[in-house]
């Protein structure tokens, strides 16, 4: 079974990389659900509540660059075992204030933007790891492997248990994901340095490093353009999403464990394409691949406008989660596969800006919007964007799935 879900191909050092972000996610996925459930105890402003989904996407803004010129200085492994150290660091002390009832929304805030912080420099840098462990045609299967634990442990098992948790204790979710985050940093220790993972002279300023990421992208029409696609369609996204516990609870009626369920709904259909996933990349054009998982996006908002039943809202749940892993995954492979190996961290923290960037101006409109207009809006404010930015890239999109053969012409 192993040799089936993690050919040997791959190598035992991405077997512990996979073993680490699985457990890690499955912490993170408590948060998924006990973080909105404990922003919500302690307000019921749409506004506050969109800010606390803001505080640990702002941090991609401020540091991601430098997050990504240190993943191309520094031993990798290091930096993802010391960041995610820094992480149960807070947890524990977050999970301190709730245990003793001294927790308010803007302690939380503070909370979360600290360990969004740390998750910056963590997570540009475990980017990197993949390219360097995995050979360039198993990229495809090794990160739907990665995505396949991200959906399992962090959306299908772990909303559901942290609303449980939550509803047994505010404090018991985040002490479970402290633990969680921690074994994932014993489980890393475990990879050697891969070779290349440090760079033997470094000459050049922090900025000069920074400068040649960002000239790098700007200069790969494919690369470039996947980052521009990925902003908008992360600002339509997020809109909804910054206050979807609001929506879940007046819209569709549900309780702390009903809106667990609903976060983990969407894994179900995760699932369901990480065992098709294989099959489609070899039988379905990339380009075709990559359009068909963005109408499915358009789709999804537009449906999810006109939903006021809990069926309903799951059955649409399941539907995001199958063609959202398709994208997730088709977008990762794309990229790595186009961007050398000594640029990964940069380009990728460029790219991870680009994301959290689109979800942190997302998360802004979404709470302004639903304020002014109701809780419903943000989703039609997400199917017009995202449906004139499909259209206005929808040719492109067939030079952004060939980006690595358009990196290696040009080489």
């Amino acid at each position: 079974m192993v040799e089936t879900v993690f050919p040997a191909r791959l190598g035992a050092g991405f077997r512990w990389l996979v073993a680490s972000s699985w457990t890690s996610n499955l912490g993170d996925g408590l948060m998924m659900a006990a973080g909105p459930l404990l922003v919500a105890s302690q307000t019921r402003d749409p506004v506050l509540v969109a800010l606390a989904a803001m505080a640990s996407q702002l941090p991609w803004l401020l540091f991601g660059l430098v997050a990504g010129a240190l993943a191309d200085r520094l031993d990798r492994r290091l930096v993802i075992m010391t960041m995610n150290a820094v992480r149960v660091g807070v947890l524990v002390v977050l999970t301190t204030f709730v245990w003793t009832g001294h927790v308010n929304i803007w302690l939380v805030l503070v909370a979360l933007f600290a360990m969004g912080t740390a998750e910056v420099f963590a997570d540009t840098t475990a980017s990197t790891l993949v390219p360097m462990l995995v050979a360039k045609p198993d990229l495809g299967i090794a990160n739907a492997r990665i995505m396949a634990g991200l959906i399992t442990a962090n959306q299908l098992v772990g909303p559901a248990l942290g609303a449980v948790l939550f509803a047994v204790g505010m404090a018991v979710p985040f002490t479970v994901q402290a633990v969680c985050v921690g074994l994932g940093v014993v489980l890393i220790a475990r990879i050697g340095t891969p070779r290349g993972a440090v760079r033997e002279d470094v000459d050049s300023h922090i900025r000069q490093d920074i400068a040649e990421g960002m000239r790098w992208l700007l200069g790969n029409r494919a690369v470039r353009t996947l980052a521009l696609v990925i902003v908008t369609f992360n600002v339509t996204w997020a809109a909804p999403w910054s206050v979807l516990v609001l929506w879940a609870q007046e819209r569709v009626g549900v309780d702390a464990a009903g809106f667990g369920l609903l976060t983990t709904a969407s894994a179900v259909g995760g699932l369901v394409a990480t065992v098709s996933y294989g099959r489609l990349e070899k039988r379905v054009p990339l380009a075709t691949l990559m359009r068909a998982a963005l109408l499915c996006e358009v789709l999804f908002h537009l449906a999810m406008a006109f939903t006021t039943t809990y069926a309903v809202a799951l059955g649409l749940m399941v539907f995001f989660g199958a063609y959202a892993f398709v994208w997730g995954t088709l977008s990762s492979a794309v990229r790595q596969r186009a961007v050398p190996t000594e640029l990964q961290g940069r380009v990728s923290s460029v790219y991870m800006i680009c994301v959290m960037g689109g979800m942190l101006l997302g998360s802004l409109l979404g709470g302004l919007i639903a304020r002014q207009w109701g809780l419903t809006a943000p989703w039609w404010f997400a199917f017009a964007g995202a449906g004139i930015t499909l259209a206005l890239v929808w040719r492109e999109l067939g030079h952004i799935a060939h980006a690595d053969e358009v990196a290696t012409a040009s080489a």
